[in-house]
């Protein structure tokens, strides 16, 4: 069973969005925040369940898709780090597979 961390960076995306969200209604905005918990969740048991990041192709940089949003996490052994959350019209940093999050 993998252990779940966050990096800043995706904790303060997704604090962004439920903002962002919340400035119509801080209701959709809690249930948008308590569905990627649940989607993250699945990482768990099946780490890999996500597909290869395509930007970037590297087997350990992966992502799962919510709504019209990607959360990108990277697997190390037995920990997986959520490391960005953004709308999927949004491109990544170019630097974003060299950084390591």
């Amino acid at each position: 069973m993998a252990k779940i961390i966050w990096s800043s960076k995706a904790i303060n995306e997704l604090g962004r969005i439920c903002d962002y969200i919340g400035e119509n209604s801080a209701y959709y905005a809690r249930i948008f925040a308590e569905n990627v918990f649940k989607r993250i969740e699945q990482l768990e048991l099946f780490p890999y369940s996500g597909r290869v990041v395509p930007e970037y192709n590297q087997p350990d940089l992966r992502e799962l898709i919510y709504q019209n949003y990607r959360i990108v996490y990277r697997v190390k052994k037995d920990l997986v780090e959520i490391v960005w959350i953004t709308h999927g019209t949004r491109l990544l940093p170019e630097d974003f597979a060299d950084s390591g999050s």
